[in-house]
């Protein structure tokens, strides 16, 4: 007979790739975050966050909040030639939705 603690399973201790994988805001194209090119991250996240009916912000929100929520939680894990092109989206972001800073 096997005891509570043993018939437990451990929870997920990355939360933050659950959240990534899993969010109801937006449906994410599978490994965007590794792509090396700003130009595909910045555009796949505006069409996930346009076609998006489950966010609760307007898209741009929603897109630069994904955006900003995986750099912060995977950053200290990431070099510094993977965190230069997630730089580069936030700009193109902006760019695609015209809210460029002047």
């Amino acid at each position: 007979m096997a005891t509570k603690t043993q018939s437990r399973k451990k929870p997920v201790r990355k939360w933050s790739a659950r959240v990534t994988q899993t969010s109801d805001a937006l449906d994410l194209e599978k490994d965007i975050f590794k792509s090396k090119n700003p130009d595909k991250i910045a555009s796949s996240l505006k069409h996930s966050a346009e076609v998006s009916h489950k966010r609760k912000a307007s898209p741009f929100q929603s897109a630069m909040s994904m955006l900003n929520f995986y750099e912060n939680r995977a950053g200290k894990n990431l070099t510094k030639n993977q965190k230069a092109p997630l730089e580069k989206a936030k700009k193109k972001l902006r760019k695609l939705f015209g809210r460029e800073e002047k």
